[in-house]
């Protein structure tokens, strides 16, 4: 057996690790167990759970797992839209395709942890681009809220929807609030997420896609 730890930013992405990557993964020998960031901790021992403040609290929780001798790899799930300020790679981020940015900063990423067993993954623009796979499934989980295929005017000129951009008003979870007032992230998100399917995520997202991969390798090779 092969335990991955999978760094994740809020409690949407750890639901959709456990039920649906863990699910395809655990039948390649792979198990990924998502650990999520915990942001802040009050005098009286609350933890609020969700979301990145510094990269300084990344970098030394991710270290952190690292650190374990059982774990074959730590890997991460955060959005790219968003990111802290102090994240590597930010302050000279290069013009060019989402991709070539993103990739850019996952580069910066790996480079400033300097451990081969780290996967850096940002997930283009965020968690949302990939429920806009599929904007029919997101309409049919809300029932006579929209006309059906109001969402899809929201892919339209996108060659994927990973493209749905970092706007503050354009961003992929403002897209869907938009149109739909009670969409609420860690409740629905997984659940959609689950009803469009794995393959059909990766067949019209290819940074997600690429990532899947890596990850794939591992049962095989190793560490990529």
């Amino acid at each position: 057996m092969k335990f991955v730890k999978v760094y994740v930013e809020g409690q949407t992405e750890e639901t959709f690790v456990r039920d649906i990557l863990a699910t395809y993964l655990e039948e390649l020998g792979i198990y990924p167990a998502p650990v999520l960031s915990k942001t802040k901790r009050e005098k009286s021992g609350r933890t609020f759970k969700g979301g990145l403040t510094s990269y300084a609290k990344v970098k030394r929780d991710i270290c952190r797992l690292l650190g374990d001798s059982n774990t074959v790899a730590v890997t991460t799930m955060l959005d790219f839209y968003g990111l802290p300020d102090d994240f590597p790679g930010k302050s000279s981020l290069p013009s060019g395709s989402p991709y070539d940015r993103v990739r850019y900063l996952q580069n910066e990423f790996a480079r400033d942890i300097g451990d081969r067993r780290f996967i850096p993954f940002l997930t283009l623009h965020e968690f949302e681009a990939l429920l806009l796979v599929d904007p029919a499934e997101i309409e049919k989980a809300f029932p006579d809220t929209l006309p059906p295929g109001t969402l899809a005017q929201e892919t339209k000129g996108f060659a994927t929807p990973e493209e749905i951009n970092e706007g503050h008003d354009t961003h992929p979870a403002a897209r869907i609030s938009r149109h739909i007032a009670k969409y609420q992230k860690p409740v629905h998100g997984p659940l959609i997420a689950k009803r469009i399917g794995l393959d059909r995520i990766r067949e019209r997202c290819p940074h997600f896609d690429g990532w899947i991969k890596q990850l794939e390798q591992i049962a095989s090779e190793g560490v990529p």
